[in-house]
């Protein structure tokens, strides 16, 4: 089971000396969230995954295996906003502790647009929805709290799957592919390169009433064969411009993509890419710090 690190990140002011007395000792909240939302931009295209921001700096996760000190420290010293000190701590998350540590911190039961309640086999007194989907996340991200996620969820509610072919890239714990099929959706293949959270949406799946969706371990390289009218990928920018081609080889002719992991203001860089493969931007929603749900079309 896989070990993750966990790196906590604390922004504090510089001051001048004959000041420091006087002033505050933490950073104005347009000045955290400008600072945690670039670090956690710079974090992502390092291979951290997920990002929980807070009124003293930001706390981030990479798998054990990708993290490399030497280039956290590369990118605390080249941090391009000035004005304040950054300090760092570090800790492992080991395989076995993560379930509880979602639990004690960070997963409660969330509902989406009133339609669509997402919580564990150990919550109780949630709200009765349409789609109501069990996850226990154990080693494998994507609980409905991160925007990016739900951001997805709500395109998906709005969205006509009625017999559609989906393709759910990079699904951690299989949320997006459950509530896919759970909307009707005809077949839905579930990707992830992680075998733990692989492993965990196997289970969920089957929680959930849909031992049809086919989950798969591996990359972009498993999709060679396949074909989908709606593509989702909630990954980070790096990984989803280096492997937009794929994903749009086996894209339908006037299929969607719902694409996010990254901000709105990556939007541009994405679309560097997408355009000359054919896609057109149809949507964008945003939410929290920026983050961005990307519609494209084919």
């Amino acid at each position: 089971m896989n070990d993750y690190i966990e790196a906590r990140l604390d922004f504090e002011p510089v001051h001048e000396a004959a000041a420091t007395a006087a002033c505050d000792d933490s950073l104005s909240a347009p000045q955290m969230e400008t600072a945690t939302d670039v670090m956690a931009a710079l974090l992502c295209d390092e291979g951290f995954e997920s990002f929980e921001p807070d009124d003293r700096g930001l706390t981030a996760y990479i798998r054990k295996e990708a993290f490399d000190e030497a280039v956290l420290k590369n990118v605390l010293q080249m941090f391009p906003l000035e004005g304040f000190t950054i300090t760092c701590s570090l800790k492992t998350v080991e395989g076995e502790d993560w379930n509880h540590e979602w639990e004690k911190n960070y997963f409660q039961p969330i509902v989406v647009d009133d339609k669509c309640v997402i919580h564990s086999s150990f919550h109780t007194g949630f709200p009765k929805c349409t789609y109501d989907i069990v996850i226990d996340p154990k080693m494998a991200f994507g609980t409905g709290h991160h925007a990016t996620t739900s951001l997805i969820i709500g395109k998906l509610l709005e969205m006509n799957l009625e017999g559609k072919r989906v393709i759910d890239m990079g699904t951690g714990t299989g949320i997006l592919a459950i509530l896919a099929a759970m909307r009707g959706a005809a077949k839905v293949t579930a990707i992830e390169i992680d075998p733990a959270a692989e492993i965990n949406a196997r289970e969920n799946v089957v929680t959930n009433g849909h031992p049809e969706i086919d989950v798969r371990l591996g990359d972009a390289s498993l999709l060679k064969g396949l074909e989908c009218d709606l593509f989702i990928a909630n990954i980070n920018r790096n990984i989803i411009t280096g492997d937009l081609a794929a994903y749009n080889a086996i894209l339908a002719q006037g299929g969607m993509m719902l694409l996010s992991g990254f901000y709105e203001s990556d939007i541009p860089v994405i679309m560097q890419t997408a355009a000359p493969l054919g896609l057109t931007e149809s949507a964008h929603t945003v939410k929290g710090d920026g983050w961005t749900c990307l519609v494209l079309k084919k």
